[in-house]
């Protein structure tokens, strides 16, 4: 019986790459492979890339290529999730935390369509925040690096786009020094997978599928993007010397988790009380006032609660160009 001949979707923040440059790459990529000419959609100011991306969905095809950064991939994933269709990302934002996470290129657009076309595909979780905010209304979306609450989120929220991409971590020094001056502490009730409610005073708490920050900085050693877990970690320090606590355990974060000695000298040092780390499949939190939140790098408004679970393997990426 003839077989459908296999067909690419587009779907292309127009604004972060050079339109031309992709169009030839893909079109080398079909006629070297055999498949039929590819469905483009982009996004533009009035689409955050929702529309775009669930029109690649309903055609149904083969593979839909996400072209941006963390904020263009996140939402294809909230509307690909579950749908089987393999995704590949072709990183053109200026974070690109989830492309860093998994070691993909950067720089190499060829090469990502490449893997899009002729790549092997793995299963990959996809975070799920159910957000109440201040009047008591709950939305729900998807992320796939990480959530914060405090420092993380207001660093989001406050800090210039155009400085950020011009300077990138140096736009955050302002809002992270004067954080770590106020060292506010925020009132939390939390509950794990349906357990017991627990109280706490954090200054920040991040929860995330991938570990690393910009500039290599290991924040959540124990985080995979398909173990069906999420990771949190929740910033307590107690004033400066708690302050220089929190930069020690991140600095050694990476040596204690990716060599022998650091994982044998983890176990046998004492838990730093400034660094709270756990797991769960759910995590509920209840803050005592309206805070800022964020997902994957963009700010989501203030909230008062929110759930975060993790749909294990809801996404199929595809990456490993052959040969």
């Amino acid at each position: 019986m003839p077989t459908t001949p296999a067909r690419a979707a587009v779907v292309v923040n127009p604004s972060k790459i050079d339109l031309n440059r992709l169009r030839a790459a893909v079109t080398a990529e079909e006629q070297a492979n055999g498949w039929e000419p590819s469905a483009w959609f982009e996004t533009d100011q009035r689409d955050d890339g929702r529309g775009a991306a669930r029109a690649a969905r309903d055609i149904a095809p083969s593979v839909v290529l996400v072209v941006g950064g963390d904020g263009t991939l996140r939402i294809a994933a909230e509307e690909l999730r579950g749908s089987g269709i393999p995704v590949a990302l072709v990183p053109s934002g200026t974070g690109n935390l989830f492309a860093r996470n998994l070691g993909l290129p950067l720089a190499d657009v060829a090469g990502a369509v490449r893997a899009a076309f002729t790549g092997s595909d793995q299963p990959i979780d996809v975070g799920i925040a159910a957000l109440t905010d201040d009047a008591g209304v709950v939305t729900t979306h998807a992320f796939l690096v990480m959530t914060g609450i405090g420092l993380d989120a207001s660093m989001a929220a406050d800090t210039n786009a155009w400085v950020k991409k011009r300077f990138g971590w140096v736009a955050y020094s302002d809002p992270i020094a004067r954080s770590v001056i106020g060292n506010r502490q925020i009132p939390v009730q939390y509950r794990l997978d349906g357990g017991q409610l627990r109280t706490m005073q954090a200054h920040t708490i991040i929860v995330g599928n991938c570990g690393t920050l910009t500039a290599g900085v290991l924040l959540l050693p124990a985080a995979r993007p398909d173990d069906g877990l999420l990771d949190a970690v929740a910033f307590r320090p107690r004033g400066w010397f708690g302050w220089t606590k929190i930069g020690y355990g991140l600095t050694f974060n990476r040596f204690h988790s990716r060599t022998r000695f650091g994982r044998l000298l983890a176990r046998v040092l004492p838990a730093s009380r400034s660094l709270g780390y756990t797991q769960a499949r759910t995590l509920e939190l209840r803050l005592g006032a309206p805070e800022q939140i964020q997902l994957d790098g963009d700010p989501f408004g203030t909230v008062t609660a929110a759930r975060l679970t993790v749909e294990h393997h809801a996404l199929t990426l595809r990456t490993r160009a052959r040969g």
